[in-house]
């Protein structure tokens, strides 16, 4: 049977670690590498419910694109049963569990989140939107045009219906839309790479005041459609790269967000 570390290294084909920011922690984060695996779950983030569920299912590895540990936002100091991040990795631990994470590494790859991003929304010609390594040729974002022109508001109802999206929110520009920017996740900072690449709209996430005030500002569209259902989108693909990679396994996928909208 394959083992952790074949499917690591067949994720590191997709997404190499070059691509990996500075802050980041991607690969395998838990577990044996040489652990045999028959059942893989692919999620966004690794919580206590997919883990409960990677185990009900008889699962050996857990896929994300979140990291599970030790990242810009989750630093781990110590693995502790009464705290909540301790209690989740020993219970991933103790359930003979392995975890892989790929994050930003996947971002930025050729088929990955933000390639996804743009094939769930429609775009057409895309490319990248900014620069990030010359020599690994890594790019931030993408960029391309819809089918054709949509109003601001006809915009986000495509956004909504395209993505599942929980909400859209906007700031509108008093101009049609053809040319898009987008950044998977919290992907605001790439405001100023969109005006510059001339694009009539940004699609991101976790897009804060200010950034819709300086939108408006500079007469460009920018679309805040939640960080899970900006990502979420490449769940079904990563599964359907892995399964064609490694056929012996059988990878399945999650869809487990903890945020809910009304």
């Amino acid at each position: 049977m394959p083992t952790v570390r074949e499917i690591e290294q067949a994720l590191f084909r997709l997404a190499p670690k070059e691509g990996t920011m500075d802050w980041d922690n991607v690969g395998q984060l838990l577990g044996d590498p040489e652990a045999e695996v028959r059942r893989v779950l692919v999620a966004l983030d690794i919580t206590e419910a997919v883990a409960d569920e990677a185990i009900a299912e008889n699962c050996q590895l857990i896929v994300s694109h979140h990291p599970v540990m030790n990242c810009k936002w989750l630093p781990v100091q110590t693995v502790r049963q009464d705290t909540p991040q301790g209690h989740l990795l020993l219970k991933i631990l103790r359930s003979g569990l392995s975890a892989i994470c790929m994050h930003t590494n996947l971002d930025v790859a050729p088929g990955g989140v933000n390639d996804a991003l743009a094939s769930a929304i429609g775009l057409r010609d895309c490319r990248g939107l900014e620069l990030l390594n010359e020599q690994t040729g890594a790019w931030l974002g993408r960029i391309g045009t819809l089918p054709e022109p949509l109003s601001p508001e006809a915009f986000a109802a495509h956004i909504k219906a395209c993505l599942n999206a929980a909400s859209v929110k906007f700031s509108a520009a008093p101009r049609v839309i053809r040319t898009v920017a987008l950044c998977s996740g919290s992907g605001a900072d790439c405001l100023d790479a969109a005006i510059s690449a001339g694009a009539d709209a940004l699609l991101t996430s976790e897009v804060k005041q200010h950034e819709y005030l300086a939108a408006t500002a500079a007469g460009i569209s920018i679309f805040d459609a939640g960080h899970f259902d900006t990502e979420d989108i490449v769940i079904e693909p990563l599964r359907d790269y892995l399964a064609k990679e490694i056929p012996d396994v059988h990878f399945f996928t999650t869809h487990r967000s903890a945020i809910q909208a009304i």
